[in-house]
């Protein structure tokens, strides 16, 4: 096997990988909501963490057999792996609207990213590294508190922090270029720093596309993740290292051309992701105190309380209607039978009493209706 073909297989095995560490986060996510950055104690989501470490391993590996220009796109098949496996595995399977996203997203960034010409290698100075972290952490931490801010719509909190993720990631990939550099010449103490900035920024991106994962579905912030951490890679190499678009004005002109449809394929993953929210909405989950007890679902209001009560014994009031019938009339011999001395007063008063009631049929259970006026005879001794 040449060493391209090497390559190309590396990049695509490492893009399942990720791809499957990507579903089992967004698995973990969904049946442990309460735990939303680092769920230590669950064993999938080491094994997630085990996906990620390996697809980024085998990238790296792909990049020693192959040029950037092809191994940094292929990285791009992520989601487009992501959601037949998802479908496969778990059976989440993904809209029209899902899949056109996802082949927008990966088409435009392969694109972009093919587009991005090679440098000489060159590393950062310290004053850039400084100012390049201080950035980093004021845009992750400012995404944050977006994403905790739009807590009551998960889609947009998701892409907030698969956004903050993304550039955590893309950032980590940029210190580790600027220290494999600096060791092509020997290891050096003074790296020391950049590498600290290195696992700080690896855990953090961990932990936000972990979050990210929550209530907002895979492809989303899968995609988001995915097109944000080579963007910011490629755009801090040409504004720091020196690279440069291909084919001059035309290349530059194609790139954000790339750009625009990547941009547009997340676009439509994220309103795909709202409009199937909406239409289905998700049960609201138990609300519990500090004692672990339930909290009682909020009253209903009182007109809507009234207006339920009065369309309800409005339905009583047909269904006796139709189920109830009216007894046959008393026969004549029944009031012949009635004492002599009976008075003609209180004949009158039985002849204008209600009808009895009976059941659907002659000869159900007897059912009474009070009387209210009726007035009550008193006997004299």
């Amino acid at each position: 096997m040449s060493a391209l073909a090497l390559s190309v297989l590396l990049s695509l095995v490492s893009a399942v990988a990720y791809a499957g560490g990507a579903i089992v986060q967004e698995q973990v996510a969904v049946s442990h909501p309460d735990e939303q950055y680092a769920p230590l104690r669950r064993p999938s989501w080491w094994a997630a963490v085990a996906l990620n470490g390996l697809g980024g391993l085998l990238h790296v590996v792909a990049l020693a057999y192959g040029p950037l220009s092809l191994v940094q796109p292929l990285g791009a098949l992520t989601i487009v792996f992501a959601l037949p496996m998802a479908a496969l595995f778990v059976g989440r399977r993904a809209g029209a609207t899902a899949w056109r996203g996802a082949i927008m997203a990966t088409v435009g960034l392969a694109g972009l990213l093919s587009l991005v010409g090679a440098s000489d290698a060159q590393s950062l100075s310290a004053a850039q590294r400084v100012f390049a972290g201080l950035v980093t952490a004021a845009a992750v931490v400012a995404l944050m508190i977006a994403g905790r801010a739009a807590h009551r719509h998960p889609v947009v909190r998701s892409v907030l922090l698969a956004t903050a993720s993304g550039i955590a990631f893309g950032m980590s990939s940029v210190f580790t270029k600027t220290v494999a550099v600096d060791w092509s010449g020997g290891v050096s103490g003074a790296d020391l720093p950049s590498l600290a900035a290195i696992g700080v920024l690896a855990t953090a991106g961990l932990m936000l596309s972990q979050a990210s994962y929550r209530g907002a579905g895979l492809a989303a912030p899968l995609a988001t993740l995915t097109v944000v951490n080579p963007v910011v890679a490629a755009a801090v190499g040409i504004t720091m290292f020196g690279e440069t678009f291909r084919y001059g004005t035309t290349g530059t002109a194609l790139a954000l051309s790339c750009g625009v449809v990547a941009a547009g394929g997340l676009i439509l993953l994220t309103t795909e992701r709202i409009q199937r929210t909406h239409a289905e909405p998700e049960p609201a989950a138990p609300v519990l105190d500090g004692e672990g007890g339930i909290v009682p679902a909020p009253a209903e209001e009182p007109a809507a309380a009234l207006l339920r009560e009065a369309v309800l014994v409005d339905e009583v009031a047909a269904l006796r209607e139709e189920m109830l019938v009216p007894a046959p009339a008393a026969p004549a011999a029944a009031e012949a039978a009635l004492p002599d001395g009976t008075s003609d007063e209180l004949l009158e008063k039985l002849g204008d009493e209600p009808p009895a009631y009976y059941g659907p049929f002659y000869g159900a259970a007897y059912i009474p209706v009070p009387v209210l006026d009726r007035h009550r005879t008193r006997v004299k001794s």
